[in-house]
C-alpha cells in the first residue's frame, strides 16, 4: 500500500493517490476507500482495480488536514494502509483507523 501526495500549485489542493495492492486485496470483487473525507459513506468512492490486481483512487484533499480512513473490502472486511502516516484508535473499539496527512 502507498500514498502518493502532490501539491497543486495552481489551487490549495493535495491530490492524495491511495494504492491497496493486490496481496491485501486476493478475494476482493470490490473495495471502497472509506474516511472521515465524505463522512464514512462507503459509496462515495469505490476504487478501481487495476490489471496487476491491485486497487486505486485518487482524491483532491485541502492541505494542513488530518483525514482517517480504512479499505472496505466486499463489504465487510476493514484493512488499514500499511504504509499510513500515522493510526488512531476507532471509536467503535475495532482497531485504528489509518491516517494520510496532508
Amino acid at each position: 500500500m502507498s500514498l502518493k501526495k502532490q501539491y497543486l500549485k495552481t489551487k490549495p489542493v493535495c491530490k492524495v493517490t491511495f494504492r491497496l495492492p493486490a496481496e491485501a486485496a486476493e478475494n476482493a470483487n470490490s473495495v471502497s476507500l472509506v474516511g472521515d473525507f465524505y463522512d464514512w459513506d462507503p459509496s462515495k468512492t469505490p476504487m478501481k482495480k487495476l490489471k496487476n490486481g491491485s486497487y486505486k483512487a485518487v482524491l483532491d484533499l485541502d492541505p494542513d488536514q488530518n483525514y482517517e480512513f480504512r479499505y472496505l473490502i466486499n463489504g465487510d472486511e476493514w484493512e488499514n494502509d500499511w504504509e499510513a502516516d500515522d493510526y488512531v484508535g476507532n471509536p467503535y473499539g475495532a482497531g485504528e483507523n489509518s491516517v494520510v496527512s496532508v
